[in-house]
């Protein structure tokens, strides 16, 4: 009898556990699954600083879950733990490609000097190689110099008019939505049409061809079908005008995510203030 209730009790934990897993959203599904593929990879010993921090996320977003939170809060969380997860991974993807630089660069100068203790004729030709090698070095110092200056120019052009940050998922230009829209209205404000002429050359300078997606955002104030509604039409009246200012039409898509993903407080005036507002991400060029 005491076997019987003994498996008994381990099925009902078993089947508990299983009803448990069943309820977790697909965003932390996604944002377990990042983890795991982190943590067994290089970024656990190449960035496990950002690595923590996405953990930490995570944890927050299972708290939700066990707690019984409300469903988007925990979505939202486990969408921020995933996005950490990446911008570590995408840390460690940069630090292996620096080292592998330096380890061809090494090659190529013990190289270099191997041909150097060879004949005379040898160490000619090696120095005519050298010189060769060092003009296009040069060129090439140069190019990038010169695309850096603009994409820094560019940047610092984005950053008079909103917030510009560096994510895993691109260049994100933050906009405030009282800048460019009269409340709860989503005609473009003349001030905002000049901003937005701004915004549309210096992204055009920058990058010609990365693909973009306007985001709108808004506080939690009024009901949330209003705020998504208003949200996207805001969205749309922002890439309407980006594209009437040259950029095509196929690199830009508009999303209306209404109150569901806030950056600040909806307590205070200044958190909703914050939370109003429009991001154009620019995503990282394909090539």
């Amino acid at each position: 009898m005491k076997t019987f209730r003994s498996c008994s009790a381990l099925a009902v934990c078993s089947m508990l556990a299983a009803c448990a897993t069943a309820s977790a959203p697909g965003e932390l599904v996604s944002a377990r699954s990042a983890y795991d593929r982190a943590e067994n990879g290089q970024t656990a010993r190449l960035d496990p600083a950002d690595l923590l921090t996405a953990k930490e996320t995570l944890d927050r977003a299972e708290k939700s879950l066990s707690n019984n939170a409300d469903p988007q809060e925990t979505k939202d969380i486990a969408y921020t733990a995933e996005r950490r997860v990446e911008i570590a991974e995408s840390r460690a993807r940069t630090m292996v490609a620096t080292q592998q630089s330096d380890s061809v660069t090494a090659q190529m100068n013990a190289s270099q000097t191997a041909t150097v203790r060879g004949t005379s004729a040898a160490l000619g030709r090696a120095n005519q190689q050298l010189a060769a090698q060092g003009q296009a070095l040069q060129n090439s110092e140069q190019a990038r110099a010169d695309a850096e200056k603009r994409a820094a120019q560019a940047i610092a052009d984005l950053q008079r008019i909103g917030s510009v940050k560096q994510e895993a998922r691109g260049m994100v230009i933050t906009l405030s939505g009282s800048v460019l829209f009269a409340s709860a209205k989503w005609d473009l404000l003349p001030d905002a049409q000049v901003k937005l002429g701004d915004v549309a050359k210096a992204l055009t300078e920058q990058d010609p061809d990365s693909k973009m997606v306007v985001e709108g955002h808004t506080d939690s104030q009024g009901q949330a079908s209003f705020n998504l509604d208003l949200s996207q039409k805001r969205a749309d009246a922002v890439r309407t005008y980006l594209v009437s200012r040259g950029i095509s039409s196929d690199r830009i898509t508009a999303q209306g995510f209404g109150l569901s993903r806030p950056i600040a407080d909806n307590g205070s005036a200044e958190g909703r203030a914050n939370n109003r507002r429009v991001e154009i991400v620019v995503q990282p060029s394909a090539k």
